[in-house]
């Protein structure tokens, strides 16, 4: 949709765009990048002569999906993902922003490669990619990067992921320049010397399969004295993909002292559990595809977090899609990398919670789009909403398909994730970011169409 004449209208569709409580059948209208009108259907305003029509009846339409954590792999890993097969992926999860981590070859720990996220993903022109620096030079936890430089390049916050910043001195100074720069700090935690050599959740599957368990104290533990140092520097703390009942706790207790933390939750920590690892593949013992950090947990910590995402104290569902070669998989459990790929099974796996009425699909939309543009930078926090003059990013999902997760379906690299062969009810039919259609469902391509008026 290029040129100053082209409209697309959105019509007949169920909108929920939870920042502006709007939440009924309506139609959107959308010229080049920008959202002219919404209304009810049957009080449209003024319609061009000229114009393609989306019909959504019997769709939800809602604000496209925003992604605080994935991994890109690019630079250095482009044989397990790229800026276009990961945006590929992502579009086809109706995610029209998505926050790439550091942990490439080399890390994103200098402007010059943030400037090459930046620069490469705007010439894809499918989605936003906001690029995450790292905390420390080269991710090695030793010497904090030039945090004023990366802000100013466009990073959108710090993470040394895939490993804490154990270093106590250097995250209090990080956080202290967060508060500086109003930009968070992403930590991934994990007490090094509790969970070493981990590969599962410690209990009763490790147990059984003779595996180092990692602790939830692990995680508890640097979320405590993290959360005491924002609380001391006033800086500003992001907790990822946090998964256990205890991380929970103190984030709630941080929030009600009016400490800077906000906290993210992945879709497998709500969904799926330690018995995963168990999944019977053909002559194996376990599923490496259920290898994720931190590691899937109890049924009660998926509870609890699943209470915390209805309640608010969780601010965002985050993917932490981590994409992986066949063969980072295919190996014994301790050799197995950690990462589920997850950008395309968000919606349908989210479903399942909706579908048992645990969590209502507004707040589900909320936490994937209104939630997390709260947490990024003031000039990215108009995202996640439908109002008239924005952008126009919309998912337009059916909540009731129902289909089967095929590796060869799948548009990122990484085929890795222990839902292949599952059945979903819920999916993404057409996802729209800066105006454009940039996925479209098989079963909805009659759903587009060129009307004159």
């Amino acid at each position: 949709m290029n040129g100053e004449d082209n409209y697309l209208l959105v019509k007949n569709g169920h909108i929920i765009d939870p920042a502006n409580k709007f939440d009924h059948p309506g139609d959107i209208l959308i010229h080049n990048n920008k959202i002219i009108w919404i209304a009810p259907i049957n009080h449209r305003n003024a319609i061009p002569k000229r114009i393609s029509v989306f019909d959504a009846q019997g769709f939800i339409v809602c604000p496209g999906f925003i992604d605080l954590h994935c991994h890109l792999r690019d630079p250095g890993f482009e044989e397990k993902e790229t800026l276009q097969s990961g945006s590929l992926a992502a579009a086809r999860g109706g995610f029209t922003t998505i926050c790439a981590m550091p942990n490439t070859y080399p890390p994103l720990d200098t402007p010059e490669l943030i400037e090459y996220v930046l620069r490469k993903s705007t010439e894809l022109n499918l989605i936003r990619v906001l690029p995450i620096g790292c905390v420390t030079k080269q991710r090695s936890g030793k010497e904090l990067v030039d945090m004023d430089a990366l802000a100013e390049a466009g990073v959108i916050g710090f993470s040394d992921d895939g490993d804490p910043v154990s270093d106590p001195e250097l995250m209090r100074n990080a956080l202290e320049n967060s508060k500086e720069l109003e930009l968070p700090i992403i930590q991934h935690c994990q007490d090094i010397p509790l969970s070493q050599g981990a590969v599962l959740h410690k209990g009763w599957v490790a147990e059984r399969l003779g595996l180092i368990g990692m602790p939830s104290e692990a995680e508890e533990k640097m979320a405590a004295r993290d959360i005491h140092l924002a609380s001391q520097t006033g800086g500003v703390l992001h907790l990822a993909h946090i998964s256990t009942e205890g991380t929970l706790r103190l984030t709630k207790e941080a929030k009600s002292l009016g400490i800077k933390v906000t906290a993210e939750v992945t879709p497998h920590h709500l969904s799926l559990t330690e018995e995963w690892a168990l999944t019977k593949i053909e002559n194996s013992l376990y599923d490496t595809r259920a290898k994720v950090n931190p590691p899937l947990r109890t049924p009660k910590d998926v509870s609890a977090l699943i209470a915390g995402l209805r309640e608010g104290t969780i601010d965002a569902i985050a993917t932490d899609h981590a994409p992986h070669r066949a063969e980072d998989k295919n190996c014994t459990m301790e050799e197995a990398a950690f990462g589920i790929s997850g950008l395309e099974t968000t919606l349908g796996l989210l479903m399942r919670i909706v579908k048992r009425g645990e969590l209502d699909l507004p707040t589900l939309i909320e936490r994937l789009s209104t939630g997390p543009a709260k947490v990024l930078p003031e000039s990215w926090k108009k995202l996640g909403s439908l109002a008239q003059g924005n952008v126009a990013d919309i998912a337009i999902i059916d909540p009731n398909y129902q289909w089967v997760v095929r590796p060869e379906d799948m548009l990122t690299k990484g085929k890795n994730t222990p839902l292949v062969g599952s059945t979903l009810v819920g999916k993404v039919q057409a996802t729209i970011s800066n105006g454009n259609i940039v996925y479209q469902d098989n079963a909805s391509y009659n759903r587009l169409a060129l009307e004159e008026n």
